[in-house]
């Protein structure tokens, strides 16, 4: 076993050297203060340091300060415009299990460059202050009460208050004979004293670490489906750890939260670097969480507080959406996600929707990204298999969370407006060939006129006798009455001439002759035509 005692010791931590920054306008008249030590006694922060030039007077001192994470340098107070070479800063409300960075310049009427001091953990460079005792005499023995070191709120000591030993020396006041009794608690009783005699004492407190295990670090929560697992560094084997919550709203009230802290289940006696346990422990807020190391006999120190917010680390759920086919294009509908008691999650931030699709046929993906939970796919091949998934984007960059994807839905484009383009190339093809169309079919109405229903012409000698004779004595013989001749053929060698005449009695004179039985519609015989002429010349006359 070995006994570490820190209450003796004052902490004296030293730049080695300056980080040089932007000095202000005119630094180079100041020189940057040098030789920084931190002491650091239970709750009691003091900062000293030397003047890097005694000769110039009237210059003051300040201090800034940088913790993990942070881009700017603060103020640290308690410690501004100091005209001494020693401040104390312990009214700032540190995290005593995380590094802090400090800073000083000095400042006349100009200030010089900063000096910058190597970062340090308060809780490792503490010292353990001397411990209050109160005593109570009685017969021939001495009752000692020891209260922990620091004060009945302090930070430091809050998670050790129970791990203190105590030694201690008494002696005679009229003897300068010691003795000292070693691991003490915080009552003891010394029997077997003088009576009436003074006796003096001193107690020292310390802390007992056996075999110093190192705390486990580099603490972080990520999510797995519906657990969070928690995960950290180790490098010692053959360990357990445990890992314990509290509110993270007790820290701002004053007082120990010893007793305070809980345990996670199922992260009690881990022998892994990790500890897995369900979402639904932890309702909606700010914790703290911290992981110890034990090997049976010796335990480290916590480990540093890290801020576990439920609502950053809770999982993000991949989107549950429906596709429907629409013309050359797929309408995507998105929905909340469920969980697996299939009731919908409700999110308190915007999300963003990256929406991948592609052929079934193909690999190449193409990808859109949509704020609305409607969202449409177009310019797709009409009656194809498209093949859709999608994962959700929290828009708030601190939370920088994206879900994983969801399961793939395909669905088959309909035909679209290839229909409606090919049916007006249709009618436009119809418009133009319908004067064609309709020329053909005039034509073959001829052409079927002319084979099956012939017009019926007058014989070529009615043709020349037409063309003999003026249309006006054909049709009119004088200005009061009106003459029509017809000719009617019997045969190839008659022709029977009727004179009709319009007179007031309507009297008709018809000449006939007819030498034979049968008919006929021409006449190739010379002299019957000159014998027809003759008489027609005859009656005309």
């Amino acid at each position: 076993m070995m006994v570490t005692l820190l209450g003796a010791t004052t902490l004296v931590l030293v730049a080695l050297a300056p980080w040089v920054l932007s000095a202000a306008a005119g630094g180079k008249n100041l020189k940057s203060p040098q030789k920084v030590e931190v002491d650091i006694i239970d709750d009691t922060f003091i900062l000293r340091w030397n003047r890097s030039d005694e000769s110039v007077g009237n210059v003051t001192f300040s201090f800034d300060y940088q913790k993990p994470g942070m881009d700017n340098w603060i103020k640290l107070p308690g410690c501004q415009n100091i005209t001494s070479t020693k401040c104390n800063f312990s009214s700032l409300k540190l995290n005593i299990y995380e590094e802090i960075k400090l800073r000083i310049r000095a400042e006349k009427e100009n200030t010089s460059s900063w000096y910058e001091v190597d970062s340090f953990t308060p809780f490792r460079k503490a010292q353990i202050g001397p411990p209050e005792v109160h005593l109570e005499a009685e017969d021939k023995a001495i009752v000692i009460h020891i209260s922990p070191p620091g004060t009945k709120d302090s930070v430091m000591w809050a998670l050790d208050g129970l791990s203190f030993t105590y030694s201690l020396v008494i002696w005679k006041n009229s003897s300068s004979v010691e003795e000292r009794i070693e691991n003490i608690y915080s009552r003891h009783k010394i029997y077997k004293l003088s009576p009436e005699t003074t006796y003096c004492l001193k107690v020292k407190a310390a802390l007992l670490v056996e075999n110093e295990l190192p705390p486990p670090e580099n603490i972080e929560v990520i999510v797995q489906n519906q657990n969070y697992v928690l995960k950290w560094d180790y490098t010692y084997a053959n360990v357990t750890f445990q890992v314990q919550w509290l509110h993270a709203f007790l820290k701002r009230n004053p007082g120990n939260h010893l007793y305070k802290w809980k345990q996670i289940p199922d992260c009690e006696n881990v022998k892994t670097t990790q500890c897995v346990f369900p979402q639904n422990i932890f309702q909606k807020g700010i914790y703290l969480l911290r992981v110890q190391a034990s090997d049976g006999n010796n335990t480290s120190f916590w480990s540093e507080e890290i801020k576990f917010d439920t609502e950053i680390q809770a999982s993000l759920l991949p989107p549950v959406f429906n596709v429907r086919s629409l013309s050359d294009s797929l309408r995507i509908s998105i929905g909340a996600p469920k969980r697996s008691e299939n009731k919908p999650v409700i999110q308190d931030y915007p999300l963003i929707y990256e929406i991948l699709f592609w052929e079934n046929t193909s690999k190449a993906e193409r990808k859109i990204i949509e704020k609305k939970t409607d969202a449409t796919i177009p310019n797709l091949k009409p009656l194809t298999v498209y093949c859709v998934k999608a994962r959700a984007h929290s828009m708030d960059e601190k939370l920088n969370k994206s879900s994983v994807f969801s399961h793939v839905v395909c669905e088959e484009t309909k035909s679209g407006n290839t229909s409606k383009i090919w049916l007006i190339i249709g009618i436009f093809t119809v418009l133009l060939a319908l004067p064609f169309v309709i020329y053909a079919v005039k034509v073959l109405l001829r052409c079927i006129n002319y084979v099956f229903f012939p017009s019926l012409k007058p014989s070529s000698n009615i043709d020349e006798y037409f063309s003999e004779q003026p249309l006006k004595n054909l049709l009119l013989l004088t200005s009061e009455e009106q003459i029509e001749k017809c000719f009617i053929i019997e045969n190839i060698s008659t022709i029977a001439t009727v004179e009709e005449t319009n007179q007031t009695d309507e009297d008709h004179t018809k000449y006939s002759s007819q030498t034979s039985q049968d008919s006929g519609n021409y006449s190739n015989e010379d002299e019957s035509e000159n014998k027809t002429s003759e008489e027609l010349q005859q009656d005309f006359i």
